[in-house]
C-alpha cells in the first residue's frame, strides 16, 4: 500500500484515490478492534521502499504475529479501559487538555459546512481521530464533494495540530503491541500530508 502527496503538482485521480485508502484504513484500525478479517487483510500488506511502505510492511509483520481476541484486549486497554483507557484520542484533549472543548465545537461547524452529519450508531464526539480521518479520506478520495482548498483547511485546522504527538503518545503507550506498527503509519501520512499541503501553499 502506498500514498501520494498533494504536492506542488495536481494529484492524479489515482493518487488522490490512494490517498483517501490510506486515511479510511487508518481510520478503520482506530475506530474500533479489527476483526480477524480484516487483521488478516492486513498481513497480506506490501509496502515499497519509502518509510511509509517499510512501516506499512512493519504493520503487515504485526498483524501476522497477533489476532483478533489479543487486539481487542489492547484496543480495549488502550482506548476504552477500566473508567478510561492510557490514550483519549480526541483533538480536545489533546489541544486544551480536557473532552468536548473549542475544537469539537470547530470540528462540528466544519462538518457541518461540509454537510456531513453524524453517522447512525456512532456515538464518540466528532473530534475523535478516527472520524476525523474518515473524512479526509472521502476528501482526498473526492467522495466527498468539497472545493478544493477543503483538504488542506479541514487537515491544518483538525489534523495537524496534534495528531503526530497522538501517533508518538501511542508508539510508546504501555499497551501497544500491534498499535505500535498502526501509530507509525498514521505518524508518516500526518507527516507526508502536513509538507504537501505546506509546498502547495
Amino acid at each position: 500500500m502506498e500514498t501520494s502527496q498533494p504536492g506542488n503538482r495536481p494529484a492524479s485521480d489515482v493518487e488522490n484515490a490512494a490517498r483517501g485508502d490510506m486515511y479510511r484504513f487508518v481510520a478503520t484500525l482506530l475506530a474500533s478492534a479489527p476483526s480477524q478479517e480484516i487483521l488478516d487483510g492486513t498481513a497480506g500488506l506490501a509496502g515499497d521502499g519509502t518509510a511509509l511502505g517499510q512501516a506499512v510492511t512493519a504493520l503487515a509483520h504485526a498483524a501476522r504475529a497477533t489476532d483478533a481476541a489479543k487486539v481487542e484486549r489492547e484496543f480495549f486497554q488502550l482506548f476504552i479501559g477500566v473508567g478510561r483507557g492510557e490514550l483519549l484520542p480526541y483533538a480536545s484533549f489533546y489541544q486544551t487538555g480536557f473532552l468536548n472543548e473549542r475544537p469539537l465545537a470547530e470540528v462540528r461547524g466544519d462538518l457541518s459546512r461540509l454537510g456531513i452529519a453524524r453517522a447512525e450508531g456512532r456515538y464518540e464526539p466528532e473530534d475523535h481521530i478516527a472520524l476525523l480521518f474518515e473524512v479526509m479520506g472521502d476528501l482526498a478520495s473526492g467522495t466527498l464533494s468539497a472545493p478544493d482548498k477543503a483538504q488542506s483547511e479541514f487537515f491544518g485546522r483538525h489534523i495537524e495540530p496534534w495528531a503526530a504527538q497522538f501517533f508518538d503518545d501511542l508508539a510508546i503507550a504501555p499497551s501497544a503491541s500491534f498499535y505500535r506498527a498502526v501509530a507509525e503509519v498514521g505518524r508518516l501520512l500526518v507527516d507526508i500530508e502536513a509538507r504537501a499541503f505546506s509546498l502547495a501553499a
